[in-house]
């Protein structure tokens, strides 16, 4: 087994060499970064917003004689996008879920961004279970942007870093090659691949913006980590209205203050234990997703305080992290 962790390791670090966009993208003039800084936050910022959402995703080429590439899916909904924290540098963005099950209207906390200029670190997904600090290349830091995306309990999920650029009259920002553990619509079924090597672009559009994303998904194979298929996804977020948007403004505003307790717990534990791992399972994320969840349920019903839900969530996640 410490032969197969060990290959996979250096088989992880190949890619992550071989995929270095330090070699693609030279490092940014300090007055070209001045020039366009106030341009990346109004672009950042204008993800916020109400929208309708289309997930598309499609797994094309196989890399894997064996494996034979899923049907393209779809799926979509409606989801309110809210800016957390905005001071300048630093830019954080919650989506929140809102869904009709049998008449009712249901909000559901989805994933979080946070942007970063000029980082010197990012959290990144190192392997399974395990997120480490990584440093970004002091060369690099000037006029890019870390994207850390956090999964639907607060805990992380990927992060990368890139820069906001202009090609063929459109502006984009673009991701170096981030490491990702598996979706709960791939974890579910139990694939042969266990992780994703991806490159995201966020750009807006006239009607709102997308979402790119290019993943090779890979898995252990004869003890080294090999590419098994190539999947695209494009998630379309298109302004729109016409759903009950008040339902996810009074959830985030009955459970901020308990959100903004898990997130410090999270940042405090990331920072001082040098990353965060934590048991994951496939139908709920880490293990403790789904009472952090609850709680948070439990804060709006009035069945419980943020004071008390605060407390446990802190507890749970103390509890259930450990050193990566």
């Amino acid at each position: 087994m410490n032969r197969i962790k060990t290959m996979l390791g250096a088989s992880l670090l190949a890619f992550a060499c071989a995929a270095s966009p330090a070699l693609a993208h030279p490092p940014i003039a300090a007055a070209q970064a001045a020039a366009s800084f106030e341009q990346d936050r109004a672009d950042i910022l204008a993800m916020a917003g109400n929208y309708r959402v289309r997930f598309d995703m499609q797994e094309s080429t196989r890399w894997d004689a064996a494996y034979t590439p899923l049907e393209k899916k779809t799926s979509g909904g409606n989801e309110v996008i809210r800016v957390v924290e905005d001071s300048g540098r630093r830019i954080v963005l919650q989506h929140l879920l809102v869904v009709n099950h049998e008449g009712k209207d249901m909000v559901i906390k989805h994933w979080r961004q946070d942007w970063e200029y000029e980082p010197a670190r990012v959290l990144v997904y190192s392997d399974r279970n395990t997120w480490t600090w990584e440093d970004v290349p002091e060369k690099m830091r000037t006029g890019r942007w870390s994207q850390t995306v956090w999964q639907v309990d607060d805990s992380p999920r990927y992060g990368g870093w890139g820069q906001f650029e202009t090609q063929g009259g459109v502006r984009r920002w673009r991701s170096n090659w981030t490491w990702r553990p598996l979706a709960r619509r791939d974890a579910v079924r139990k694939p042969v691949y266990d992780r994703y090597l991806a490159i995201n672009r966020h750009q807006n559009t006239p009607d709102g913006w997308i979402h790119w994303q290019d993943n090779t998904k890979l898995g252990p194979k004869d003890g080294t980590l090999a590419p098994i298929v190539q999947e695209y996804v494009l998630n379309t977020y298109t302004r729109f209205d016409g759903y009950n948007v008040k339902a996810a403004d009074d959830y985030w505003a009955a459970t901020r203050a308990y959100w903004g307790a898990v997130r410090a717990e999270w940042a405090r534990i990331a920072d001082e234990k040098g990353g965060i791992g934590i048991q994951e399972e496939a139908e709920t994320g880490t293990v403790i997703s789904a009472r952090l969840m609850q709680l948070a349920d439990d804060i709006q019903s009035g069945k419980t305080t943020t004071a008390k839900a605060s407390g446990e969530a802190r507890r749970l996640i103390a509890e259930n992290t450990r050193r990566p």
